[in-house]
């Protein structure tokens, strides 16, 4: 096995080395991915996965570096930086499969994370290589996940994490993980992409290593949350995987992923791939719109209260719009009130999860509705992020309270309000008793 640095841009294909700091082609501008080589039969690989399933080991415990065979530019173990990521659950969800008009359906939720969201797979892997290339701190922009993530990986590996994010439109339940972290933290008045303009010519200056998702070890360490899903399905592939697009390197990382257990004939075929973008920030879906013909078209001002998909230029789409054309995949949007929906048929799975991960079941409902899933397709939606990183959406939401950007109110169609009573043992008895209370 084997690993270096490549242009994505096809028409490029510059190569570096495995340990060059790159994030965009010195020849063409286009993304950085890593190219790997495998040599190993798809049955014994499979086979010692299996073994390390009770192992004691950290890197055995740790859902990404249990298959490290996938991850071949990390030669020493002593550089690998893991607070236990992965290994989360994939649940079954009757109640969310009638709601998105299917027969059966399952939900890989990675919001189980360490720091309660899917960008630990990652992080794992871009601290792990800036432990490697004895870097001493690293930066990313985030309106909250990737800050609390790199901020706990950084502590781990015993580096400074610098956090740039936009000043205000944040949701406190991540930023008070990167503060509880120990990260720098700037707020900036601007943008989330205005942000990491700024961003990565202040890391190119100052010799700060950038965690963002065009790091492209980023989408190495993500490609295991597809590894671990088909793993657990015991390597039977889905019809279809639908997940909330917003910087779009989960996209990039999950088919990047699929490809190269087909490569190694771990799997015999792909699924097809489904993004969903909320409607106030869909460029990928406007450009998908457009046959992906084009470049992709920025949105100056995005919005939506799903704050870990309010993204109007997400950086990966060029890696994202390969992988839904080799997938037969889709790209659709979601309203706000259709993600505030889906957000609580979840929560009444007794799953929960934050708002951006409900994109995922929105979306399903919309494309089984137009009938490009069948009722009866195997279908797995990922839930990117924990229930508790926006509390406030979930109590406003439940209280009747909830108002989407631009002062629109949301409907609590599934609204579960608490309930006032006065001390009164006899008619707090009452009410227990009665139709409204049972339900």
């Amino acid at each position: 096995m084997s690993a270096e640095l490549v242009c994505f841009n096809s028409a490029c294909s510059a190569r570096y080395p495995i340990d060059e700091v790159i994030y965009e082609c010195r020849e063409c501008g286009g993304l950085i991915a890593v190219e790997n080589r495998f040599d190993q039969d798809p049955k014994q690989l499979t086979s010692l996965w299996d073994s390390r399933a009770a192992s004691r080991d950290p890197l055995d415990v740790s859902g990404v570096w249990r298959f490290r065979e996938m991850l071949p530019f990390v030669t020493d173990p002593r550089h690998v930086v893991t607070i236990r990521e992965g290994n989360t659950p994939l649940f079954d969800a009757p109640q969310a499969a009638a709601y998105g008009g299917v027969d059966a359906l399952q939900l890989k939720h990675q919001g189980y994370n360490p720091t309660g969201s899917f960008k630990d797979n990652g992080m794992t892997a871009g601290v792990t290589q800036a432990k490697k290339l004895g870097i001493e701190r690293v930066a990313c922009v985030s309106t909250g996940n990737t800050s609390a993530s790199m901020a706990a990986y950084a502590a781990a590996a015993g580096m400074q994490a610098i956090i740039f994010l936009p000043h205000g439109k944040i949701a406190y339940g991540k930023l008070a993980q990167a503060l509880e972290y120990g990260a720098l933290t700037i707020q900036v008045e601007a943008n989330f992409d205005q942000i990491l303009a700024l961003v990565r010519k202040l890391a190119a200056e100052m010799g700060i290593y950038l965690l963002n998702s065009m790091n492209p070890f980023r989408v190495e360490g993500q490609k295991s949350i597809v590894i671990e899903m088909l793993d657990q399905r015991n390597w039977k592939v889905p019809d279809w995987i639908v997940l909330p697009g917003g910087n779009l390197g989960n996209v990039s990382a999950l088919g990047k992923g699929l490809r190269e257990l087909l490569e190694i004939g771990i799997i015999d075929r792909l699924p097809r791939v489904a993004v969903v973008q909320a409607a106030g920030s869909a460029p990928f879906y406007e450009l998908y719109q457009r046959g992906f013909e084009g470049d992709l078209k920025a949105v100056t001002s995005p919005e939506t209260l799903a704050t870990a998909i309010r993204i109007g230029a997400p950086v990966s789409w060029p890696k994202a719009r390969f992988e839904i054309q080799n997938t037969n995949g889709t790209v659709v949007s979601a309203t706000e009130q259709e993600i505030a929906d889906a957000k609580a048929v979840i929560g009444r799975c007794g799953i929960g999860c934050e708002p951006a991960s409900a994109a995922s079941l929105a979306g399903l409902k919309k494309l089984t509705a137009e009938g490009t899933i069948a009722a009866d397709s195997d279908v797995v939606c990922v839930l990117t992020g924990h229930l508790l990183k926006d509390p406030d959406y979930v109590y406003h939401y439940h209280t009747d309270q909830l108002k989407a950007p631009g002062d629109v109110k949301i409907v609590s169609t599934f609204g579960n309000a608490p309930v006032v009573m006065p001390n009164d043992p006899a008619k707090i008895a009452a009410f227990l008793d009665s139709p409204a209370a049972r339900g």
